[in-house]
């Protein structure tokens, strides 16, 4: 078993509190909304979005993923931090024996934020390009979700103050 660190900043023009307030605080209610072709939804199954909460994402038809778990570790809405593992889904147990994600966002330039993402991965077995490829797939899946959450909050002035 083999662990990967894998890191991604991204940068965009909404303060720190709003972005993070719908990305991940209300991401089971915006993400379905602003993403219909991805998500058939996002809800939790236990708690209700803090630490020790369990939220199942569900994915559309055509997506390799069907479902996905996360356990909520930390909401830190004072220091905008959310931290959450990746318990079901998307090789978990067959090429990943865990998955760790912290995510920080901060204040940026010019009143906008930067969210800093970190993923943590224990491998499990020899599958290195699967591996890869799905480590590829997850970064490019946040900038996804990051640039829609973006264009929605620029779009709706008023969401998430």
């Amino acid at each position: 078993m083999g662990v990967i660190v894998d890191e991604q900043v991204l940068t965009c023009s909404i303060p720190p509190a709003r972005f993070f307030k719908a990305f991940f605080v209300h991401s089971n209610n915006l993400m379905p909304k602003i993403l219909p072709t991805v998500f058939k939804s996002i809800e939790f199954t236990e708690g209700t979005g803090g630490p020790g909460s369990i939220k199942v994402l569900s994915f559309h038809e055509g997506n390799e993923v069907k479902t996905m778990k996360h356990k909520v570790e930390e909401l830190d809405e004072a220091n905008l931090v959310y931290k959450f593992n990746i318990i079901e889904g998307a090789n978990m147990g067959v090429d990943f024996e865990s998955v760790k994600c912290v995510n920080k966002v901060e204040a940026g330039p010019d009143g906008g934020c930067v969210l800093k993402s970190t993923v943590t991965y224990n491998t499990k077995g020899d599958n290195e390009n699967v591996i890869q490829e799905s480590i590829k797939k997850a970064k490019e899946g946040l900038v996804g979700f990051f640039q829609a959450v973006v264009g929605h909050l620029h779009s709706n002035p008023d969401a998430y103050n």
